[in-house]
């Protein structure tokens, strides 16, 4: 019989691409992967990866034992949130992922709501801006606080379940007393100094894109993905900032915040769970706190 422990481990070396990061993710040595792959490729009596350059590739026989394993381990996991549903009892961990840029807002009176209502309940939270959602695919986590953007494409996986939360716009944020708070209109922008996050995140994308299309190309001075950082170079007049709404303390001293005029960029922000055919009480309770928390944020 096949183990799924086993099956798991092949899953998560053909998302990862190679045995030493698949073993970093699973908390376990590059050799006790390698073994269970061993024995698991002795189960089946055929090679199942094969080397790949600096990787490994699935074989024709490790594709094939691949789409049984995802629907064997979906199964799995209907089957406890089923058990989980019997009993209708939150249990006693769970793991989320979340953007930096939510934490003050959203997760934090969320974790805070769930340890007073569900006090048995520990959540982990994994604090990132990369790739969540396949974390969320992977079982490497239960719950992702998200964002998309909504003039960037949709990017959800499937088998994954997404709960909206709130839409989230970016605002133009500069030193107090260098602006108004009228709403300022992208293309005004052009001859800002800017403080903006690199183009290979969803936000500096996101950003980039709206510009091309309110006419000028991007030609930002300052480049970081640290919020903090993009704050303090906007209440020192070094630049001008585009941030979104939720990751600004309103009472912050040294900033003024304007909304953008006429084409605003906004994130939807999203609770996203594996979608299972009976609801799991314990991911149910996580993203029920963060859907809470976000309604209650808009009031900030």
């Amino acid at each position: 019989m096949l183990d799924i422990r086993r099956l798991h481990m092949l899953k998560t070396v053909a998302a990862r691409g190679s045995i030493a990061a698949a073993a970093q993710s699973l908390a376990l040595s590059p050799g006790a992967v390698s073994q269970q792959l061993s024995a698991l490729r002795h189960d089946v009596g055929v090679d199942l990866l094969r080397p790949d350059g600096r990787t490994v590739a699935l074989t024709e026989a490790g594709q094939v034992l691949l789409e049984h394993a995802e629907r064997i381990i979906a199964a799995v996991g209907e089957a406890e949130c089923a058990v989980a549903a019997v009993k209708g009892t939150v249990g006693a961990t769970a793991t989320l992922a979340a953007l930096p840029s939510t934490v003050a807002a959203i997760v934090a009176p969320a974790l805070t709501a769930l340890g007073s209502h569900h006090p048995q309940l520990t959540v982990t939270c994994l604090v990132t801006d990369q790739a969540q959602l396949r974390e969320l695919t992977l079982g490497a986590v239960d719950v992702v606080l998200g964002q998309r953007y909504h003039h960037l494409p949709d990017a959800t996986p499937r088998g994954v379940e997404v709960s909206a939360l709130l839409d989230d716009p970016l605002l133009v944020v500069t030193a107090a007393g260098q602006a108004d708070e009228r709403p300022v209109a992208l293309r005004e922008l052009a001859t800002h100094t800017l403080a903006v996050p690199p183009p290979t995140t969803e936000c500096g994308q996101a950003i980039l894109q709206a510009c091309h299309h309110a006419g000028f190309a991007l030609a930002p001075r300052y480049i970081t993905a640290d919020i903090a950082a993009q704050l303090t170079l906007a209440r020192t007049g070094l630049a001008t900032a585009l941030i979104p709404r939720t990751a600004i303390d309103p009472t912050a001293p040294g900033i003024r915040t304007a909304p953008i005029e006429g084409q605003p960029i906004t994130r939807l922000l999203f609770a996203a769970s594996r979608h299972t055919q009976t609801a799991n009480p314990t991911t149910t309770a996580v993203v029920a706190a963060l859907r809470t928390a976000a309604r209650q944020g808009l009031g900030r």
